[in-house]
């Protein structure tokens, strides 16, 4: 009995001496600036799930592209370098049309449908069919609803025609602005405010915060608030990564970034709000514009992509039934 009292002794001894179990650092990596509600989002969830695992699993952000485009960190998740990210729609609408569908022109009026959207049958299915990228789909997030912003004075639809917009390299968005006249023009967000400052894109596809934040105003002749799409992103995991993580951790990963992206998507409305008034303090003309400036484009776009990518008819069914 004695030699156990001793050995109990030893291990507690050693326990303290070791002090707790370092934590594992795992990666998350983004495009957006620190400002963003998507990084902000990203830190808070990091530093609770810090706390809420007593330090065992400790996610490092790194936003601004520093870990490379969405292409590039997608083959970091793929393998396993990488650990987490959000990530736009781009590289999954690009190798299946159906992660696109969210991006169907006023599938919603407003952030309260889009959250809705977000939650409803057809985007679980899509988030399960990350593992089909090699990735564990951890929730759906949202920017601010899409509008315009243009170099010159935008006040028709027809201001537009021939002109470079910024978009993001992704079929579904790129279709939009082609049926519009237009010559979309991808680009990573961290370059955008050059090139537009010196005339490498005329305009933008973009939303109120960025616009605010990233302050594309200073060279802007119109902002056009036409909440035209909502802008969905995936919170991912590796699944290489994934499987290494205890399952009560797991756990509690899940659930928090399921409560922050939440929050996140809920607070748009709010934001949108805010920052359409601080841009409507500039010296820049601030018009608001709906489905029917767009003129025949948005049947158009529809007409195509029912064809394209089948579970947007699920999704307009969802959309309205709310």
């Amino acid at each position: 009995m004695q030699r156990f009292k001793g050995a109990a002794l030893a291990v507690s001894i050693l326990a303290m001496t070791v002090g707790p179990v370092a934590a594992e650092q795992y990666r998350l990596g983004l495009i957006t600036p620190p400002p963003h509600q998507w990084t902000v989002t990203a830190t808070a969830a990091a530093e609770e799930i810090k706390a809420r695992t007593e330090g065992r699993v400790e996610i490092l952000v790194f936003p601004s592209g520093q870990l490379g485009n969405e292409a590039q960190m997608l083959q970091q998740l793929q393998s396993g370098v990488m650990d987490f990210a959000f990530f736009t729609l781009g590289e999954f609408a690009n190798r299946d049309p159906n992660y696109g569908i969210f991006l169907a022109p006023y599938i919603v009026k407003d952030v309260a449908g889009a959250r809705e959207l977000l939650k409803g049958k057809t985007a679980t299915k899509l988030l399960d069919g990350m593992a089909d990228f090699g990735l564990v789909g951890l929730g759906w997030g949202m920017a601010g609803m899409r509008m315009i912003v243009t170099r010159g004075e935008t006040a028709t639809v027809e201001d537009l025609n021939g002109k470079k917009i910024r978009t993001i390299p992704f079929a579904p968005e790129l279709a939009f602005w082609e049926g519009l006249g237009a010559a979309p023009t991808p680009m990573p967000l961290p370059a955008l405010y050059d090139a537009f400052a010196n005339g490498q894109v005329d305009g933008m596809q973009i939303d109120v915060e960025g616009t605010w934040n990233s302050k594309y105003y200073d060279h802007a002749g119109s902002i056009v608030i036409s909440d035209h799409m909502m802008f969905p992103m995936a919170a991912i995991a590796s699944g290489r990564k994934w499987g290494t993580i205890a399952e009560a951790d797991r756990a509690i990963v899940e659930e928090v970034f399921a409560t922050r992206l939440d929050t996140l998507v809920a607070g748009y409305a709010g934001i949108d709000a805010d920052y359409r008034a601080k841009l409507e303090t500039t010296k820049v003309p601030v018009i608001q514009v709906g489905r029917e400036w767009f003129g025949d484009a948005v049947d158009q776009w529809y007409a195509r992509w029912r064809e394209e990518a089948p579970l947007l008819k699920e999704l307009e069914a969802e959309a309205s039934g709310m």
